[in-house]
């Protein structure tokens, strides 16, 4: 037996329970993975609430980690006991131990630690994506980035600041301000005391963003689409807040001819060859001292349900673990 973070109900933190569970052996293509370290996400507390549907009930929250082959199953032949590995999954990492598609792993380089892969592979890949393929950030580009000082936040100012873009974030309090500023922001946006409409105006000079990225939701509609020079781009990719409601696709020319995308990990890893890719870029972006990976706040897994109180109400900055 081994211990897991289980749903049976959707609900609030507290239906997160901490049980015993039996992991089974790995069949053809899979490999049982003892794991050391757990990312947690927004992306958990959806589906823990019902806002995104879970497969079945009961199921085991949690979609990234790290940890270390113990064993393979018939035909894995890329991968052996004692390999260290990380993973990013539709479900089930929020266990001591857990099997996998070996297909799905990569492995981390030896000066990646744990607790860096179990973020990265969420976190870090979504950056990745969001500011190399769903709009490639160049020098001459104003980014604004919302939540930029929580995990994806984080990340993604250092990296646009290190591929030369002017770049905006919008945060929460003084402290998160003064954290964005020291990962990359050129400006920080208080939102809670200041219109961000209006400061992106007012720091642009009137000439706006080339792309808001946008994992809040809810509350920066439609003001992230005011932010944005004509053709400009907006990527909502998360519902901090709740979802977007729905709205007349005419917003997008009465705003200037915009485009607008929602896009998802899956859709840019959905191939081996460019979960590598991705993998590979953003290990060396790390390495080479491009990105440094901010884990603020470790929790003990069965503390899963205090993560996500926490989490929800933007208590944390940076990356949130469960360690193991």
């Amino acid at each position: 037996m081994t211990k897991a973070v289980r749903v049976h109900e959707i609900g609030g933190p507290e239906v997160l329970t901490y049980e015993d569970v039996q992991v089974p052996a790995p069949a053809a293509g899979e490999v049982r993975i003892r794991q050391h370290a757990i990312g947690v996400n927004f992306i958990d507390t959806y589906f823990r609430s019902g806002l995104y549907k879970a497969p079945q009930l009961p199921f085991i929250a949690g979609n990234e980690a790290s940890g270390e082959v113990i064993e393979v199953g018939p035909g894995v032949t890329g991968f052996h006991p004692g390999d260290r590995v990380a993973y990013y999954s539709a479900l089930g990492s929020y266990a001591t131990e857990r099997v996998f598609a070996a297909d799905r792993l990569v492995k981390l380089p030896d000066r990646i630690t744990h607790e860096q892969g179990a973020v990265l592979m969420l976190k870090g890949l979504t950056v990745w994506y969001l500011l190399h393929k769903t709009f490639k950030v160049e020098p001459h580009h104003r980014v604004l980035i919302h939540a930029a000082a929580g995990g994806i936040g984080l990340l993604a100012c250092q990296w646009a600041k290190a591929m030369g873009a002017h770049v905006i974030g919008t945060v929460g309090s003084k402290e998160k301000g003064e954290l964005a500023l020291a990962n990359g922001c050129d400006h920080v946006i208080y939102y809670n005391e200041e219109n961000f409409v209006d400061r992106v105006k007012q720091i642009s000079r009137n000439e706006l963003c080339d792309v808001v990225y946008d994992g809040v939701g809810k509350t920066t509609y439609p003001g992230s689409l005011s932010c944005l020079k004509p053709r400009g781009m907006w990527v909502s990719f998360g519902n901090a807040s709740g979802p977007v409601p729905p709205f007349a696709i005419a917003e997008l020319n009465n705003h200037g001819s915009l485009f607008a995308t929602r896009p998802k990990l899956n859709d840019y890893v959905a191939k081996r060859s460019e979960l590598l890719e991705g993998a590979d870029t953003l290990f060396s972006a790390v390495i080479d001292g491009k990105l440094h990976v901010p884990i603020n706040h470790a929790y003990a897994l069965k503390d899963a349900a205090k993560a996500h109180v926490d989490l929800e109400a933007r208590k944390t900055t940076g990356a949130v673990i469960l360690k193991v």
